[in-house]
């Protein structure tokens, strides 16, 4: 990466839009606006991959390592290709404002949805979504079956079904082809309009100088597509259930670690299978993305997994990862331009001998910088590196605002202080975490949005090692459908715009 440039982390779930969820329609075409009139280069959005309608929500979560999630598909463009009219969109729900109510966007958006799909059925060209299908059948056909005998069993665990179709029998997986072939053929129209959706926003995003950025999670959740097509590559039982579950040890965000509940991979597996899933997993991303972090990059050299039966992730062991091998693959395939490493957390000797042989672009976050190591700290802006990208803060951590309000002590707020050179009013101090990242020798400086605006831990996006209440902060929708809620303000966007240009990254 070396163009000097910044951006901000939104993710698309969090544009505002009038049906509950932000969404692949005009506001996200808007929201590039902005970007572009800010000289802001990069959008970062956090997986957008499906959801789990009967889990946490986490986009780290994922049903399938491929599909999108399609709660971000637009009612609006849908009317606009004439699969909804405006009466079908009409009658909403009173959403709330601010958050997104998951339970009541999912509900809505299956009827959009259906009756969208019902019109499309009736439409007698269809060369456009036929093409679709035979390009991405390596994982859309396991994907679509998988989701259709899901409904069939209620949403039960895939290990708990008949036996025959748990374990993927070709006579059992032929007869309910037959069987649910409308459930089926409507999980794939469904990927068809996300794409088309998705791509149609990339290419205005690109044309007006903005690359996307996106997020690829280590692991994928056991209910997924995934685990059920591919089961010699995680380590299950003969009864296909997880041996080992995912997670961290204690660490600074939970002093009994995380247990994500996600199954581990077999890395031997992989391995003897040249890692064609993971390899066409990155390729499916670069297609989408024009950069992609890569989440957990130390859980590649080695992982922590936890006995399934654990309360807690303090009973786990680190098992080694693929290393090496597997990085000579990708990175002789894709260019390493490409990839962003998220080197968080208990980074060992061998992770950063990793980093160094491949001189890979790592990650600093303001946040951690004034603690009592501050000076040592390589989120420090004086210890950074041009092959870096600097994020104010992440959305695992607290809003700029938040944290100086509510988290940071008074030894933190001194060193930060020391570090400025002058005093700051707590109404400001997210423009002083702005200037540093923008001022720093990193080629890349990424903004959560929140912390453009200054808002406090009301918008919080994630607290790790809970499961409620996250991922739901959303913008204000504004009167008449312009961006966002009042903060959003062109003397902001001024603002951000002359920063960005007096450090060179515009």
């Amino acid at each position: 990466m070396e163009e000097k440039a910044s951006g901000i982390l939104m993710h698309i779930s969090s544009l505002p839009c009038e049906y509950g969820i932000g969404d692949l329609g005009p506001q996200a075409y808007k929201f590039a606006d902005f970007l572009k009139q800010a000289k802001q280069k990069r959008w970062q959005v956090l997986p957008i991959n499906q959801i789990d309608p009967k889990g946490n929500y986490s986009p780290y979560n994922c049903l399938s390592a491929f599909v999108g999630n399609t709660l971000l598909i637009s009612p609006e463009l849908l009317v606009e290709e004439g699969l909804l009219t405006r009466k079908d969109v009409k009658d909403k729900p009173a959403f709330p404002k601010t958050k997104v109510d998951y339970r009541r966007v999912i509900s809505y958006k299956k009827k959009l949805i259906d009756t969208a799909y019902e019109r499309f059925k009736s439409r007698a060209a269809q060369k456009q979504y036929q093409k679709f299908c035979s390009d991405n059948n390596s994982w859309l056909e396991d994907y679509a079956l998988f989701m259709a005998i899901r409904r069939k069993y209620r949403y039960s665990l895939w290990s708990t079904w008949e036996s025959k179709l748990r374990d993927r029998k070709a006579d059992a997986l032929r007869a309910v082809k037959i069987t649910l072939a409308d459930s089926i053929n409507k999980e794939k129209f469904q990927q068809y309009i996300f794409f088309r959706q998705w791509f149609g926003l990339k290419n205005y995003c690109n044309k007006r100088g903005i690359k996307l950025i996106g997020d690829i999670p280590i692991y994928v959740s056991y209910e997924s597509a995934d685990v059920w097509a591919h089961p010699e590559f995680f380590k299950l039982t003969k009864t296909k259930r997880p041996r080992f579950i995912a997670g961290v040890p204690p660490d600074f965000f939970s002093r009994r670690g995380q247990l994500w509940g996600n199954p581990v991979y077999d890395w031997q597996a992989l391995k003897q299978a040249n890692y064609r899933w993971w390899i066409q997993r990155i390729d499916h991303n670069l297609a989408m993305f024009d950069i992609v972090r890569i989440d957990h990059f130390r859980g590649f050299v080695g992982y922590w997994q936890v006995p399934v039966g654990y309360k807690n992730a303090s009973k786990g062991k680190w098992a080694a990862g693929p290393k090496e091998d597997f990085f000579e693959k990708v990175f002789g395939r894709f260019p390493l331009s490409a990839f962003i490493v998220e080197d968080l957390g208990r980074i060992t000797s061998d992770v950063r001998a990793l980093i160094e042989k491949f001189q890979l672009t790592t990650t600093k976050v303001l946040l951690f910088a004034f603690g009592k190591n501050s000076a040592t700290s390589p989120h420090n802006p004086r210890n950074y590196v041009k092959n870096s990208i600097v994020y104010t803060g992440t959305h695992d951590n607290n809003t700029i605002r938040g944290w100086f309000d509510n988290e940071a002590d008074g030894g933190q707020k001194r060193r930060l202080l020391d570090y400025i050179g002058h005093k700051v009013p707590a109404g400001q101090v997210h423009w002083e975490f702005i200037k540093l990242a923008m001022g720093s020798v990193s080629n890349t400086v990424i903004i959560q949005m929140q912390d453009v605006l200054g808002l406090g831990r009301q918008a919080r996006m994630n607290r790790p090692s809970t499961v409620k209440n996250n991922w739901r902060w959303r913008l204000r929708q504004a009167h008449r459908g312009r961006l966002a809620q009042r903060q959003i303000k062109a003397a902001v966007c001024e603002r951000l715009a002359k920063m960005t240009e007096c450090y060179g990254r515009g």
